[in-house]
């Protein structure tokens, strides 16, 4: 490898590094944004783990194309697994 492409190929993986490190501080600040959110339900009376299973079940929503199956197979693993 030439000198040019071997800096080439250190600026091209110091770039994709600091991408790295700039999304995983992004990802750290959101995850204390929603935990922070999850506080203030708490505190206004609201069960965090219910909260966690309704915002999962309605971010799915846009997702499935029948949510009526959707809460059918859901009452069948209940069923199945002697929580119903």
């Amino acid at each position: 490898m030439t000198a040019a492409v071997e800096n080439i190929e250190r600026v091209r993986l110091k770039a994709l590094v600091d991408r790295i490190v700039r999304l995983e501080e992004e990802k750290k600040n959101l995850a204390d944004d929603i935990k922070e959110v999850y506080t203030e339900a708490e505190c206004n009376g609201y069960s965090k783990k219910a909260l966690r299973v309704v915002a999962k079940l309605y971010a799915s929503v846009d997702k499935l194309v029948d949510y009526n199956e959707m809460t059918k197979i859901i009452e069948l693993y209940k069923t199945e697994v002697g929580l119903e």
